[in-house]
């Protein structure tokens, strides 16, 4: 990491937010029955649960999202509506009624514009650029610019939309928070939480702590809490780094 992406307490979150709420699963599952069992394996440890695409092509989807927020559980749809405009507000004017927390939206202004106004109490935060990716991907996309250069612009313009916050890595999070201010959420995936970050097609990686002191207001964790020998340790351990920030 360079010196201007080093976290520094000056970010760490200062919003109104349960600690134990901060950590977000992520609940990548081939079927909704293993999930729900996963979700049941943590228990208590875990409060937020992102779904994304891959449960959403399993079937009966918004059937889980219904028992999860039975359990008590805060959901994140993470399907990443790109479609055009019209599409894209009824479709979160849809997902109003199931009771979600978070969802995200991918695409441009219109877009975001248009998700942002059908939102109520939803919460919308729009994909600034995918942790898969690193600068030689986008290069190879054709986006002849720095990658922390349209992380800032696409967050600066998804404020001015409506959005209420943004997907980033807690690389781009400093400069995010620097720039633009407090009063906006930052989710950050891509969290890795060991010395050993080449594992996976995570590409713009961070730590636990890195990730919180770096502006970041909830992290997204899925295969080190999944595939650890004893997930619900796992997720506890996470919780423990988490609250030990927030708590000092």
């Amino acid at each position: 990491m360079t010196s201007e992406t080093v976290g520094t307490p000056n970010f760490l979150s200062t919003k109104n937010i349960p600690v134990n709420e901060r950590l977000i699963v992520a609940l990548d599952f081939p079927s909704t029955e293993e999930a729900e069992n996963f979700v049941d394996l943590l228990g208590d440890t875990v409060v937020f649960c992102k779904l994304g695409l891959e449960l959403f092509m399993a079937g009966g989807y918004f059937e889980l999202v219904e028992r999860l927020r039975n359990k008590g559980k805060k959901i994140f749809v993470d399907l990443k509506f790109f479609d055009v405009p019209a599409t894209v507000g009824s479709a979160v004017r849809q997902l109003k009624k199931h009771g979600a927390s978070f969802a995200t939206v991918h695409g441009n202004d219109a877009m975001l514009e248009a998700a942002a106004k059908e939102k109520s109490g939803l919460k919308i935060l729009a994909v600034t650029a995918l942790t898969s990716l690193d600068q030689g991907d986008m290069d190879d996309l054709g986006f002849q610019v720095d990658i922390a250069d349209l992380v800032l612009s696409r967050a600066k313009r998804a404020m001015e939309l409506g959005c209420d916050g943004v997907i980033s890595s807690g690389i781009e999070a400093p400069r995010l928070r620097k720039d633009l201010g407090d009063n906006f959420l930052i989710v950050s995936p891509g969290i890795r939480p060991g010395l050993n970050r080449e594992v996976d097609d995570q590409k713009r990686t961070v730590d636990v702590e890195e990730a919180f002191l770096n502006g970041a207001d909830y992290i997204v964790v899925g295969r080190p809490i999944r595939n650890a020998d004893d997930p619900k340790k796992a997720a506890e351990e996470h919780q423990a780094r988490i609250a030990k920030l927030f708590d000092s």
